[in-house]
């Protein structure tokens, strides 16, 4: 996809105005949440990979997906951001802005189906036990995990291409450290064309809002079911799963709604924040949230170590058993 415009070439991240140690000192821990946030999802991409047992689970399937999902994310614009903030490095291209603002909305597009999914196999998980295993087969979460993917690329092709055409005015001069739809906005010709308006509003309610109805609908069934159904020690063991669930849909959703609900508003500061929180933070706290009370997760990386153990021994021994017979 190639984005052109006759009015503008270039674009100015003005990204964080602070002073030199204020910088250092984003920059510092920004690159360590970086380096984290790869670091788990890379581990659960190869726990589950690895592990046969885990393979074949469909939330496993769901989980490692969605970690390949935040490793597209981050990677977005945070390595964007360190570089300007390393480099002072303020000018990004028309073409490039645009690249980097229709795959950053397309991943959050997809990150919003992929919720829904996984939503999906709760619900199905406990409020359909029994049908579960044949309705969630592996098959069907490659169909899932596919369709987001599909939808997710395919909801801002409009919206972004309309927005490329426009007239764009004054100063070019991003207030942010990425490129959003938002500050790309604030600097376009007035009047904003009514077709973008339609398939903005049109993308809002079926990705956005269509997903949170999808989920809290889904979760509702999920707490109702528990409350009629399970035992006391079953009921306080899934609430714990399904409560780090629901964490990381508010972790994404809650940041979203702050900036979107009453775009225009907020400060440019609190923007930046904000947009951190969901571009680099989250990424960071959901392996943490998903695998720090999963038993199977802690159970596959034993099970991982010990093969490690055993090829290294095995490796050991064999050289031992190769200098024993050179020595006699």
């Amino acid at each position: 996809m190639q984005f052109t415009n006759g009015t503008v070439q270039e674009f100015i991240l003005l990204g964080f105005e602070v002073g030199q140690l204020q910088r250092l000192l984003i920059l510092t821990i920004f690159t360590l949440l970086y380096m984290l946030a790869m670091a788990e999802n890379i581990t659960i991409i190869t726990l589950v990979v690895l592990d046969t047992h885990l393979a074949r689970l469909p939330m496993y399937i769901f989980l490692s997906n969605f970690s390949w999902l935040e490793i597209c994310y981050v990677n977005t614009t945070i390595p964007r951001m360190l570089l300007d903030l390393a480099l002072s490095n303020k000018i990004i291209s028309f073409s490039s802005c645009f690249l980097q603002f229709y795959i950053f909305c397309s991943f959050g597009s997809t990150e919003c189906f992929f919720l829904s999914s996984m939503a999906l196999d709760r619900y199905l998980a406990i409020c359909h036990p029994l049908r579960y295993p044949q309705i969630m087969s592996p098959n069907f979460c490659y169909v899932l995990i596919t369709a987001s993917w599909v939808l997710g690329f395919l909801a801002y092709i409009v919206p972004v291409t309309l927005i490329s055409k426009m007239s764009f005015c004054g100063p070019k001069v991003i207030d942010h450290f990425m490129c959003d739809q938002e500050s790309i906005l604030a600097l376009a010709c007035p009047p904003i064309p009514k077709a973008l308006i339609i398939s903005q509003m049109f993308m809002d309610v079926v990705v956005i809002l269509g997903n949170i109805v999808f989920v809290v609908l889904s979760y509702g069934s999920v707490i109702v079911t528990l409350m009629k159904n399970s035992s006391k020690g079953n009921r306080v063991k899934s609430f714990s799963t399904i409560s780090f669930h629901l964490l990381v849909v508010t972790l994404f959703y809650g940041p979203l709604a702050g900036i979107y609900v009453n775009p225009g508003v907020a400060d440019p500061y609190v923007t930046k924040i904000v947009a951190l929180c969901y571009t680099a933070i989250t990424p960071f706290l959901n392996p943490m949230i998903y695998c720090l009370r999963n038993d199977q997760m802690k159970e596959a990386l034993l099970r991982l170590w010990r093969k490690k153990a055993v090829f290294l021994k095995s490796k050991i021994d064999s050289v031992k058993k190769r200098k024993g017979a050179g020595n006699m």
